[in-house]
């Protein structure tokens, strides 16, 4: 099922830098404390949200039309809450997109804190009808066609007042599966209509300077799931996944980011369901199977205060079942982009990101980090 990766890309960070270059004069679209372009006000007073439209350019879904829309608010700090404790702001996301492939999705969101940030809740509801394809053991292509309403609600525990979170998270997707020919060799068990609902627990390390775009610190996930038809799914199967991010500052300019992330299963998972290697420059689900390895490096330039260029690079393995790990074809994609603080009180940047991988180029507009 396809996961974590926003499907988005550029026309709109053009057209909002040029909205920048002429809406100074509007005191609610500047930033008092550096004059330049800024949507905190705006944002943080209720009076409106931030739009993301996209063009998608996703290779798995192929090209593209979308529509974000991203409300913040502030969470209400307690009397004893130190003036510097940093709390992310509440967000409630609604968009939607569509293809030429006639691919479709829409969905909302919703992130909340309460107590200074000792309990963090997330909840997603959505629905979509994708046409993909699966490569299989040749690493050849063949089209499928993916619909299914998905779910995801998750609650996660403070330790004290330590960096570490704990919780569960239960994600329920009903989902109907059709392949244009024959089902491919290295399938099994395959079903039409299944039903994947998985309950877990979730472990979550946090030092992050900022949720959206980090300039330091730690983010780290553990995460072990069981699906089982006590819990509303029509197949068993065990997955495990770990990822982090680490941002080391070189310098007052320059941010060196450092990503790993891991998933493996075991039992009757769904071919759609299978860990993925995901990168950017390289199209969701080509490379899957009962594992994967991913790792990824990005280094930042700060060119101004507002202003910041960026590389990276990356591989990955998908392995278990098709192949071996020695046997499984290596996964890459490198690139380059930029990013704008558009919101400085948030720490909210929008930009774009250009990148090459196996035998294709990709772009995609960015809101914050390209690691959630």
């Amino acid at each position: 099922m396809p996961r974590r990766r926003s499907l988005r890309a550029s026309a709109v960070v053009a057209a909002l830098l040029l909205v920048s270059v002429h809406g100074r004069a509007a005191s609610k679209f500047t930033d008092p404390e550096d004059g330049a372009f800024d949507l905190s006000n705006l944002l943080l007073t209720h009076r409106g949200v931030l739009p993301v439209p996209t063009l998608i350019t996703e290779p798995a879904v192929g090209y593209g039309l979308g529509l974000g829309l991203l409300y913040f608010s502030l969470p209400t700090k307690s009397a004893d809450a130190p003036d510097d404790a940093k709390v992310p702001p509440n967000i409630t996301g609604l968009g939607g997109f569509v293809t030429g492939t006639h691919s479709w999705g829409a969905g909302l969101m919703h992130f909340h804190t309460w107590d200074d940030d000792h309990i963090r809740y997330l909840g997603v509801i959505g629905k979509v009808g994708l046409h993909l394809n699966y490569y299989g053991i040749q690493n050849q292509p063949r089209a499928y066609q993916l619909d299914g309403i998905a779910l995801v609600q998750q609650f996660l525990f403070r330790l004290g007042n330590s960096h570490w979170y704990v919780g569960p998270r239960y994600t329920f997707f009903d989902a109907s599966t059709r392949f244009d020919a024959s089902v491919p060799a290295g399938i099994r068990e395959f079903e039409r209509d299944q039903r994947v609902a998985k309950g877990g627990v979730v472990v979550d390390y946090d030092t992050r300077d900022n949720m959206f775009y980090p300039s330091s610190g730690t983010y780290a996930e553990l995460e072990a799931d069981l699906a089982r038809g006590g819990l509303g799914s029509s197949t068993n199967f065990q997955e495990q996944t770990a990822r982090g991010y680490q941002w080391i500052p070189l310098s007052k300019s320059w941010v060196l980011g450092l990503r790993a992330d891991t998933g493996f299963s075991q039992g009757n998972i769904p071919f759609f369901a299978q860990p993925y290697v995901s990168l950017r420059g390289v199209s969701d689900a080509k490379f899957q199977d009962n594992n994967q390895l991913t790792a990824e490096a990005e280094i930042r330039w700060n060119v101004t205060p507002r202003w910041s260029v960026l590389g990276f690079g990356g591989v990955g393995k998908a392995y278990g079942h098709l192949h071996s790990f020695s046997d499984a074809p290596t996964a890459f994609g490198f690139g380059t982009g930029f990013r704008y603080l558009i919101a400085r009180k948030l720490g909210v940047t929008m930009g774009i990101d250009v990148a090459h991988g196996p035998g294709q180029n990709a772009f995609y507009v960015q809101v914050g980090s390209a690691w959630r």
